[in-house]
Formats: structure tokens, sequence, C-alpha cells
């Protein structure tokens, strides 16, 4: 057995938002440079508004990455980490920590199994209400990450505290949520591809006896998860990165800003960054996932007893 055991008593709801959140932040910590560079490439060629010319140009994810380190030092790989870290406490736990909560509330009374149609239900649930709660910290994540590549003018915001402020100053509160519709539509599909592939393919393993339920189960069904995930959501994460990163006006809605995109790259412009997308959402689940399994477990154990 490789981890911790699985307990007799399950895990209750709190533990497992907790949980969730706790799992969410170790995953952030190790994949944040990989979700800086996705964010890099996914903006590469943007047309802004008023035009301006950077002098840096991307090329693939190492290239990225060394870029950054070479121009902005390597503390720029970790610019917006404090959004990104509030963003999990409160996206993750909700959209993970409380999905086998709503699987069950749409679950038919007496069901021996739950079917896809309600796995693919409660991740969609979960993983709106999670963007309509986070919404604002991913906001200024994007806007940390992307700052980098603006390099013909001063820092858009002098930390977390201060482009919370000044978002909400100049563009509104509605700026705090920009781009809401196209990241629900974004996270719901992410969702039921992480989490439903996850469930699925865990459940398969343990039902076909392959594997138990240990380290070696979930990074498996954790890295399938993660590349299912990439693969559907790539395309509305382009879109969704671009508007929440667009200057005041760019674009009418987040419609206007997929044409553009379109009309600019061609399809091929909806997968830009997929390599460095992959490797981080790939990466992530997998700590994600394990953290959170053994997170869960080792609440249960640390429970005083009755």
């Amino acid at each position: 057995m490789v981890g911790l055991k699985p307990p007799e008593v399950p895990p209750t709801a709190a533990m497992k938002f907790v949980s969730a959140g706790m799992a969410g932040c170790i995953a952030d910590l190790c994949t944040f440079p990989l979700d800086t560079a996705k964010v890099r490439l996914q903006i590469q060629g943007e047309v802004r508004i008023p035009r301006t010319v950077s002098s840096v140009e991307y090329r693939g994810v190492l290239g990225t990455l060394s870029t950054m380190v070479r121009t902005e030092g390597a503390r720029s790989l970790y610019s917006g980490l404090a959004a990104g870290l509030q963003r999990q406490m409160s996206f993750a736990s909700i959209r993970i920590g409380l999905y086998d909560s709503v699987k069950q509330l749409y679950s038919p009374k007496g069901a021996e199994s739950t079917g896809m149609g309600t796995r693919l239900l409660a991740g969609c649930t979960t993983g709106a209400v999670a963007v309509a709660c986070a919404q604002p910290t991913d906001v200024v994540k994007v806007r940390f990450q992307a700052s980098g590549a603006q390099s013909d003018g001063p820092r858009r915001y002098s930390g977390t505290v201060d482009a919370y402020r000044t978002i909400a100053r100049e563009e509104g509160i509605r700026g705090l949520w920009r781009g809401t519709l196209p990241n629900i539509a974004r996270n719901a599909i992410i969702n039921c591809g992480e989490l439903v592939t996850y469930d699925l393919l865990k459940d398969a393993l343990l039902r076909a006896q392959l594997m138990t339920d240990n380290v070696p189960c979930h990074f498996v069904a954790a890295f399938g998860a993660g590349f299912c995930a990439t693969v559907v959501a790539s395309p509305v994460d382009v879109v969704k990165t671009r508007y929440m990163n667009a200057s005041p006006g760019q674009y009418r809605n987040a419609l206007s800003c997929l044409l553009a995109l379109l009309m600019q790259d061609g399809p091929a412009g909806l997968y830009k960054g997929f390599v460095p997308s992959f490797l981080r959402l790939g990466s992530w689940n997998v700590v994600m996932f394990v953290s959170y399994e053994q997170l869960q477990r080792a609440m249960v154990l640390a429970r005083p007893g009755p």
C-alpha cells in the first residue's frame, strides 16, 4: 500500500471542502510557472488598444520560461501567486470539495450507482458556483501573469490588494467579474473533464481490480483527467484569458473576443499554449488529486474518536 490507507469512516463534507482548498494550493505552488507560461503564450500576438509593440517573443514552454527569467527575473514565474492561492482556497474548495455532496444530492434515492448524467450535472453545478464566488481572484491572477508581457510601460498594479482596488475603481465592480460567462463555460467543461473523468477512471480501475485504492491509482486517474480536461477546455481557456486581460473597450463581449481571435489566428489560435496548458493541467491534476485523497485520509485519522 502506497500512502495512507482508505479510512473505514468516510470523510465529512467539511473535511473534503478544506482538503480540496489545501490540495489546490499545493498544486498551484508546484505548477504556477507553467500556468504563467500558458497565459503569456495565449496572449502573444494579441492586438491591443492602444496599439503597442513588444520586443519580447515567446517560443514554446521552456523558451517562455527561460525568456521570462532572463528578461524579468525568476520572481516573474510566480507573479500573481497570492491571487492564485486566494483563488484556490475558494475555488477548489467549492468545485472539488462539494462535488461528492452535490452528486449525492442529484442522485435518486436508493440508487446503487451514480449515472454519467448525474456526475456531469454535479460537475457543472460546482464549477459554476465556484466561478461566481472566485472570479475576482482569477481576474487579478491573469492580470499579474500577463503584466510582464506589456514591457513598454510601468507595472499595472503594485500588489494584489492594489489590483482589486484599481480594477474596482477604474472598471467598476463589474470589472472584477470580467469574463465570468466564458469562465463559467470553461470551468463547467474543465470540472466535468477533471472530476467526472477522474471519478470514472478511478472506479473502473478499482472495479476491474487493476489497481488498489492508493497513490498509483490516484496518479493514473488524475493524469487521464488532466489530458481530457485540456483537450476540451483549451479553446474556452484561450478566449477567457484574452478577455480577462483586455483593455476596457477592446472587446464588446466574450463572443467578439472569440471572433477577433479566429479572424487573426484562425482555428489554430483556439489551441494556443496547448502544450503548457496540458503540462500545467496534467501535473496540477496529479498533484491536486493525490494530495486531496491523502489529506482527506489524514483528517479522518486525526479526528478524535467518539
